[in-house]
């Protein structure tokens, strides 16, 4: 049996925990993998197939039942970011900067960051914002902390932009977000997630940058793609426009409930073989 390394980009697979500096090398290379994950066992199966696990402040509306990711707070991601870490082995872990954590200085932002990388062992964070943020995250990269950069559909200032409706759509609106995406990149960060863009957008911003781009709802176009993992394995009845499902658990779990309820009023489990007897005992 062969023992060749499986491909990975544009190296093989490390067999250690992937850095920052991998996501790099994937630039116009084979697509990088990322998904969202916030509990251990779920990150372990995402580890053996993703590039990029991303602790995503979604985990508020997706664990939470917060109406928006406005309400997580730092304690939170490095609870889940510490939990993510002990089931990832491969994956490079991102922990999102919630809220608040970040945008009132530099120095704000570089105490936040390093308490959320030193109490989770994760290998990078990331922050949302264009122009006004590439100083922060200058800052950040001088000082040894990996930024993932974050543009377009940005969630967390959904008040200011008027809700969560894709951007670029018109093409007055590229230029910003272009020069959003070229001063991230410029400032250093390792890579910039693309959010709700169009597609000619997304083509014109993953040309424009040397790092990666990572798109949701920003077409093929870039160069890795990350969703919601449980948007994706159709957990929710509500299915963004951008999202493919990949399987349907939601309904597989309410099946699997409504039959373990018919067993249980029907005394049918626990069945015998459910049952502990009696030391000694064959009946």
């Amino acid at each position: 049996m062969s023992t060749a390394p499986k491909p990975y980009g544009v190296d093989a697979r490390p067999k250690r925990q992937a850095t920052a500096k991998n996501i790099v090398a994937m630039k116009g290379g084979t697509p990088i993998v990322c998904l969202t994950a916030y509990i251990t066992p779920m990150a372990a199966r995402l580890d053996k197939h993703c590039d990029l696990l991303l602790v995503g402040d979604s985990v508020g509306m997706v664990l939470y039942g917060m109406d928006s990711t406005l309400g997580v707070d730092l304690e939170t991601m490095i609870r889940h970011g510490r939990a993510v870490c002990r089931g990832a082995k491969q994956a490079l872990v991102v922990i999102d900067m919630p809220f608040g954590t970040y945008e009132e200085s530099k120095e704000q932002a570089f105490r936040n960051a390093a308490r959320a990388l030193s109490e989770t062992g994760a290998g990078a964070v990331k922050l949302e914002g264009g122009i006004e943020m590439a100083e922060t995250v200058a800052f950040l990269s001088k000082r040894g902390i990996p930024v993932l950069g974050h543009v377009g559909l940005m969630p967390q200032s959904v008040h200011a932009h008027g809700g969560y409706g894709a951007r670029g759509r018109s093409v007055d609106e590229w230029e910003p977000i272009i020069e959003d995406a070229k001063a991230i990149a410029a400032a250093g960060a390792f890579a910039v997630v693309l959010e709700g863009v169009a597609e000619p957008l997304a083509r014109k911003v993953t040309d424009a940058v040397s790092c990666p781009v990572i798109g949701i709802g920003a077409s093929s176009a870039c160069d890795g793609q990350i969703l919601v993992t449980e948007d994706m394995l159709g957990l929710f009845a509500i299915n963004p426009k951008f999202v493919k499902r990949f399987a349907e658990l939601g309904q597989s779990i309410e099946d699997a409930i409504e039959e373990y309820s018919d067993d249980v009023r029907s005394r049918d489990f626990p069945g015998e073989e459910h049952t502990y007897k009696m030391k000694g005992s064959n009946s």
